[in-house]
């Protein structure tokens, strides 16, 4: 069944020019593929006559699709029947008073259908692959967003072409192959799959899942700071801190944020706090030198997920970023390490290392006094512990 969409226009985030929804697939032809990116904007006067606090509470739809007006679909029947959303946000008593802020709390999006938070992107890709009648779907990943729109695409019956790195974690690659993806096992980095994903994709007319252009991708990544502030009763914490890679997440997080203002849905925004691996931190160094576009780096790291050497969202993260008054830090990987066990052993939540770096974030963050026990702070956990065992076997 179709509906109209409340989808109002797209628009570059370097040039501003505005575009209808189907005038363009990805990103602006005038700023290319890294300066112009798409933001979504809606008609908010004719979402807020469907989208109000008390049409959400009593929607009983325990997933992120209760956030169906604010969403970029046409056609709901091409919603998969997986659960994706509506996620834990846990106030861990035993952890909060091990590191003295009783106002943390965890977002864990270990419970998704593939286990990480990229569920909530690729469920919107597949609904608009669908609607746009693509035969295949195709995505670069180090592996989460890789087994995520593989299960989508499974559930479908739509044909999947996956680019990874060949050191992608043995958890993940399982998940491709019990999919049936098509898996293209890439010679190098993440940054090398992308860029062969970018040119097949196009080569053979499939639809482009990676998040840093398509510009719906970052609607579904929005879901999770609405069920937050929902889940605070409609109260945005002070501070959202949030491991990163390309910086999809975090560009996801502050669309999401920016949705509920102009609804008036919370009434302030919280300070973003993006977490790289210290091997693995161009934003961090661009966020500190005030630049505009990140240059190639070599990335390593043990949290995979975000091991990535050029940020293909760098602008909407920056943007981000310095919107929310909030800043990026890097933690090493023995900070990252010591942070994946402390939420283990303190509260039971087993979770990969890329997840583990923002808490580990909270954690030097604290010792700097630069954020307090009187704060409400929100820490992302985007990948089950499943994902990669390496550290345990």
């Amino acid at each position: 069944m179709k509906r109209q969409s409340n989808i109002s226009h797209l628009q570059c985030v370097t040039c501003h020019r505005e575009y209808e929804p189907d005038e363009l697939e990805y990103t602006c032809p005038e700023c290319g593929p890294l300066k112009g990116t798409l933001d979504v904007h809606y008609n908010y006067k004719k979402v807020k006559k469907v989208f109000s606090k008390e049409q959400i509470r009593d929607s009983h739809i325990y997933n992120h699709w209760r956030y169906l007006p604010l969403l970029p679909v046409e056609n709901p029947s091409y919603i998969q029947p997986l659960q994706v959303g509506w996620t834990p946000l846990i106030n861990h008593p035993r952890l909060n008073q091990a590191l003295d802020l009783p106002g943390l709390y965890l977002k864990d999006d270990g419970g998704n259908v593939s286990a990480s938070y990229k569920d909530r992107a690729s469920s919107v890709a597949i609904v608009k692959a669908l609607e746009k009648g693509y035969k295949a779907i195709s995505a670069a990943s180090s592996g989460n967003a890789a087994a995520s729109i593989s299960a989508f695409a499974a559930s479908a019956g739509m044909p999947c072409h996956i680019f990874v790195p060949d050191t992608i974690p043995s958890a993940k690659l399982a998940q491709l192959r019990a999919y049936n993806a098509d898996i293209i096992l890439v010679k190098g980095t993440y940054d090398q799959a992308f860029e062969e994903c970018m040119k097949e994709s196009e080569k053979h007319g499939w639809y482009n899942r990676n998040t840093a252009i398509n510009p719906y991708l970052c609607e579904g990544k929005k879901t999770g700071v609405l069920e937050i502030c929902e889940q605070l009763n409609w109260q945005a914490p002070d501070v959202i801190i949030i491991p990163v890679g390309d910086g999809c997440i975090l560009s996801g997080i502050w669309k999401g944020l920016i949705d509920l203002y102009k609804l008036e849905m919370i009434d302030r925004y919280p300070y973003l706090i993006g977490v790289q691996a210290a091997g693995s931190a161009p934003l961090v160094r661009a966020f500190n030198d005030n630049s505009e576009v990140i240059s190639m780096e070599n990335a390593s790291t043990i949290a995979d997920s975000i091991c990535v050497g050029y940020p293909r969202d760098q602008v909407k993260a920056l943007r981000a970023v310095h919107q929310s008054g909030g800043l990026f830090i890097s933690v090493t990987d023995e900070q990252i390490a010591e942070a994946r066990q402390m939420l283990a052993g303190k509260a039971g939540l087993f979770v990969e290392p890329a997840a583990a770096a923002s808490l580990a974030g909270v954690m030097k963050l604290h010792d700097e006094n630069k954020i307090t026990s009187d704060q409400t702070v929100v820490v992302l956990l985007t990948g089950h512990g499943l994902k990669d065992i390496r550290a345990y076997v």
